[in-house]
Formats: C-alpha cells, structure tokens, sequence
C-alpha cells in the first residue's frame, strides 16, 4: 500500500498543480482584461467561472494524461499536448460563452479577450513551470557532478543528439562546453547556448587550456584523412580522442556511455571504403561450387563470409587447423552453405578428395605458412607447404576442370629476402607457367576441340592486413595491455597495411576480372612506419611514448627486410578498370623449366635438407638474397 502511495502521489501533485495553473490563469486574464479594477468589472459570477474552468481542465488533464509523464523528462510532445488540451479548453469556453449567459439572464460570462489571454497564460504556466523543474533537476543530478570538460567534432543532427544524451546521462561525468565543426555557416553560431568552433591547432590549445580534456567525435561519416587530422592534432595537445557510434546503432535509441569508445589504430590506417563491381563478382560466384583453402585464417575466414553475400551453391571450407575451422563452422549460421573439411594441402589423396566430392568451380588459395623467422628456422616446410600445396591444388583444378584458382600471395615475394617470401614467389611462377603452358597447348589443338577445359590462375598480390593473426598491431595491443615495452625491430622499418575486408574484396574482384595468368598487384597506400605507429598506438591508450611506455629496438629478425615492395625493379604494371587494382608485368617462365626445377626442390624439401633447399630456391628465383639470415653466405653468384 505504501509503494502504491509513493508511485502515484507525483503524478496527483502534478495534476493539482496543472489545476492550480488553470485556476491563476483565468483570474489573471480577468484582472488584465479590467486593468486590475475589480470596481468597474461587471458583475461576473467568478465562483461559477472558477467552478467551469476546473471541471473543463480537468476532464482534459485526466483525458489525455498530461499528469502521467515525469517533469524532469518534458519533451517538445509533451508541450504539444499540453496545447491541444488548452486549445480544446479554448473552444469550449467559447462555445459556453454563446451558449450559458442566456440561462442566467447575463450577456456574457467569457469575454473573448478574456479566452485569449487565459490561453496565453495558462500555456506559459503549465510549460515553465515544467521545464524549470527539468532545469532543476538537470542541475543537481547532472550538470553538478560533471568534471571532465569536453567538446564534441560535429554540430549537426547527430552531435546534438550526443551532446543531449551525454549531458541528461546521470552516469557520465562528462560536460559539453563546445562543438567544432567544419561548416562555415555553424562556425561563431550558439547552439543550445554552447559555442561552435571551427577546429585547428589554435583552437584546440585554448580549450585544453581552459580544461577541456577530451574531444568526441560525433561526425559518423569522416574522411578517414581527416579523421588522422583530427587525431593528430588532440594527440600533439595531449587531448584524449573518443568516439560515439553512429544514432542507428544506439541502444534503445539511448547512447550509453560505455558507447563512448577510443579511438583505434585500426581506424587511422584503413581507408576509406573502396567500391567493388558486385555485379562481376555475383557472376562469379553465384550458384557455384567455392573451394576456400586456409579457410580458418584471417583472409580466409573473411573471403568465406564474404562470398556467402553472393548466393554461391555451397563453400567448402578447407584447413588443417581443427579449433579455428571449428569456431569458424559455429559462427555461421545453420542456414548458409558451408562445409567444414579438415585437410593438409601438401596431403594429395585428402585434397583429391574434395575434388571427387565437390567438384569446385572456383578455387580461393589463402593456405599458405607466413611469419618470416619461423620459416627461415624451417625452409623445408617452407617449400612443402607453400610451393608443395600449391603445386597440388593447381593440378588438381585443372584436372577436374575448375574454371578460376585465384592465388593469395604477399608483398614478401617481390625482391625477397627471406625464405617465406622466396616460397611464396615460386607458389606465384608455377601458377603462371602453369596457366601458360596449358593455354597454349590448348591453343595449338585442332580447329574446334579442346583437349580439355583450362583453369584461369590468377595471382593477387598484398601486404600486411590489419588485425590478422601473429600480426604487428595486435602484438603492440598486448604488449600496451602488460605495460609495456613495445618491441619494434628497427627505428626506420616500414609496411604497408590494409584491413582485411578490404583485402578480400579486392581479392574477389580480381578474380572477377582475370582471365588468366595475371598478377594482380593492389594500390596500398603509403607505407607507415612502425616507430611512428607504436607511439600512436601508446598515445592513443592515453599514455606518454618513453614516459609511461617504452619503445625497445630488437634488432631485425632473420629474413626481415626494411621496406617492403610490391613491384620488382623490372616489373612495371598496367592499369585495370578498378583504380586500386592493377597487373604486374613479370618475367614468365618455360613451364618445362620451372616444372623440372621445382620438383628438384621439394625432393630436396621432403628430405629436409635445408641448406640444399635454400640453394636450390636462390637457383629458381635470382632475386632472391637472404637479409640477417644464417643463409646468406648462400647467395648464387650473378
């Protein structure tokens, strides 16, 4: 009984104060309709006017429920409302006015002045006195308890929504004393009495100067070069860089503070989201049978996902690690066409197996061994799994007729100088000899029969991905999380990234687009220098580089090189019809060369002979020459 009392007695007070607004309302219009001089007033039945006024308003309030909503939360509706009941309220005193004077023998008993001003009046009442509690209440459970400053980047409709629910939200301590905006009309302007700056360098150092500690980016559709603007300025400030979700992707239609996120490296490095032909790619895929190797990696797991988009038959996923490709198989749902199989490339008979039973129409290679020192302790498994495995798939989807093999390869296997790389750029002259060969006898065939159907090999050529497994970046995320010191091998080494959607749509699209026998190279962007991204990442975390976190210098690993390339020096390209895509023009070789060569060399490789091994990769690719490697006393003479 006493919960329901203390539920209920708010709502009844507001509906008695309502009441009360009403009843002072008309005894004020009648004062100022008679300049305050109740002598020279005619003679108005007032009890009986009071009386109308609260049995009309109070029909009205309890009708529509005014008294129902909390005063601290009064919206713009709520004022609505209350103007349509006042408005009601209107009509029917005006309707009282032509129709209740003759049965009490008076000529009026509601001047129409009286109706106006009683309108006027009891509107400002009831909405004042609503939004100074709303004030009330903002200030002491709010505004008072926030003591971190901050401005908000972005002043239209999506940073006003931020700065409302950052600032009604009890639970932050955070208060909005500006907006920065890049719109020349916004710039100078007061919105909801915070001032909009337009962002640079000056500005931002008077606010921190003032005491504003962090800066929230409400702006979802940024630049990703003006994003890095932004960031590098707040960093050279010392000014802490968060970020609110785009309003669709609030909860409840409510930010939550904990949607405040930081921002991250991921965000800085990626670019802005590339277009890709969907059209050629759905005729690709749709419908037909796609053989995805190293499937639970992280290119090969994306390319998975990203292929379910265009309706393919079904996707077999292939790898040799059981967890991953497990974890993979229970994050899709029951409904997509996906078929776990657990299989080493280098083992033929499994890999014939999944050509018998699913005869693919398009085979995505992304199996490959990839962290530089660990092959060049291991050059045998190298070879095996890199050049072996290729080796079989490609003559595997030429003899059941696949129509495309589309190759991942790296940036490593241009110029290379470790065995990884090395492995990776003979994977890549296979493929092409291989098409080569084949297209040619094909050819060559008498007018009209083909002596068999010609798989397209295809080659796209990357660097590093964002994010991937064993990759710089969550190495650094892990190191930051310890406390430190972050290991870079060299003050000067650089790379070049990409995200991993990003990635696997340009691969995609370059399968689309050949028709065999290209290397496709992707425009990366600029290298990043990993010295340089450390100290973001640490000063992104809110800590001081060499302060609170150490960057250490370990030296380059065996096979490591500082630059990354993704041309030879004899390579030139040539453009295609997507900007970010383009093919290398490499050396071809004879494929009854390179064929003898290569078998030579995982003979070597099955009998783990390394050092022969190496000798024998250097032998097939001149280029070749190994960096702070126990190899490098091998290098063939020019």
């Amino acid at each position: 009984m006493v919960n329901k009392n203390v539920r209920f007695a708010p709502r009844w007070t507001i509906f008695v104060l309502d009441l009360l607004c009403c009843v002072f309302a008309v005894t004020l219009a009648f004062l100022l309709r008679f300049n305050f001089d109740f002598e020279e007033a005619p003679d108005f039945p007032f009890t009986k006017i009071i009386s109308i006024v609260i049995l009309v308003n109070t029909i009205l309030l309890l009708a529509f429920k005014v008294y129902a909503g909390i005063v601290r939360y009064t919206t713009f509706e709520d004022a609505g409302r209350l103007l349509i009941i006042n408005s009601i309220a209107a009509v029917i005193f005006i309707l009282i006015e032509n129709i209740y004077p003759e049965f009490i023998g008076k000529t009026t008993i509601f001047p129409y002045s009286v109706i106006f001003i009683n309108f006027l009046g009891i509107n400002f009442f009831q909405i004042i006195y609503r939004l100074a509690v709303k004030r009330i209440f903002h200030y002491l459970f709010s505004v008072r308890h926030k003591n971190s400053k901050a401005v908000i980047f972005g002043a239209g409709q999506e940073g006003m929504l931020a700065k409302k629910m950052i600032s009604d939200s009890r639970k932050s301590d955070v208060k909005v004393v500006g907006f920065f905006d890049d719109h020349e009309k916004l710039i100078g302007k007061l919105l909801e009495n915070v001032p909009v700056y337009r962002f640079n360098r000056g500005n931002l150092s008077k606010l921190k100067n003032e005491g504003v500690e962090l800066l929230i980016i409400a702006e979802p559709y940024l630049r990703k070069s003006r994003l890095n603007d932004i960031v590098d300025m707040c960093l050279e400030t010392d000014m802490r860089v968060q970020q609110v979700p785009s309003s669709e992707k609030w909860i409840n239609n409510t930010l939550d503070t904990k949607q405040l996120k930081d921002i991250n490296i991921e965000q800085l490095l990626e670019r802005e989201v590339i277009k890709i032909n969907n059209e050629e790619v759905g005729k690709e895929i749709r419908g037909k049978k796609i053989l995805v190797t190293g499937a639970a990696g992280s290119i090969g797991s994306e390319i998975v996902r990203q292929i379910l988009n265009y309706n393919p038959a079904i996707v077999i996923a292939c790898d040799a690690a059981e967890t991953p490709l497990h974890e993979l198989g229970i994050s899709m749902p029951e409904s997509v066409p996906v078929k776990a199989f657990i299989g080493d490339i280098c083992d033929k008979v499994r890999m014939e197996q999944i050509f018998e039973i699913y005869a693919p129409d398009v085979v995505y290679h992304a199996a490959a061994y990839k962290h530089v020192p660990l092959m060049e302790d291991h050059p045998s498994e190298a070879v095996l799994n890199n050049v072996l495995g290729t080796k079989i798939l490609a003559e595997l989807a030429m003899s059941y007729g696949a129509d495309k093999f589309v190759m991942i390869s790296t940036d490593k296997a241009v110029n290379p100088t470790n065995v990884m790389g090395a492995s990776k750029r003979i994977a890549e002259i296979f493929a092409q000899a291989f098409y080569n060969h084949h297209s040619n006898a094909k050819n060559k065939s008498i007018s009209g029969i083909s002596p068999m159907r010609v798989t397209k090999f295809i080659t796209t050529r990357f660097g590093n991905v964002l994010g991937s497994n064993g990759s710089v970046i969550p190495r650094f995320k892990q190191q930051l999380e310890d406390g430190g010191p972050l290991t870079v091998t060299h003050p000067d080494i650089t790379r070049y990234f990409m995200t991993i959607p990003e990635a696997c749509r340009l691969v995609l699209e370059a399968g689309a687009m050949g028709h065999g026998g290209e290397i496709f190279v992707f425009d990366m962007g600029d290298p990043v220098k990993i010295a340089d991204l450390a100290r973001k990442m640490i000063r992104l975390s809110g800590r001081e580089p060499e302060k609170d976190i150490k960057i250490v210098y370990s030296g380059l690993r065996p096979g490591e090189k500082l630059y990354e390339e993704l041309l030879n020096n004899s390579e030139n390209t040539l453009p295609t019809y997507h900007k970010k895509i383009l093919i290398a023009k490499v050396i071809e070789y004879d494929f009854t060369y390179i064929y003898s060569q290569i078998e030579q060399l995982i003979k070597l490789a099955k009998n783990h002979f390394n050092t022969e091994t190496v000798i024998k990769m250097k032998e097939i690719v001149p280029e070749f020459i190994s960096n702070n490697s126990v190899y490098e006393k091998l290098d063939i003479p020019k």
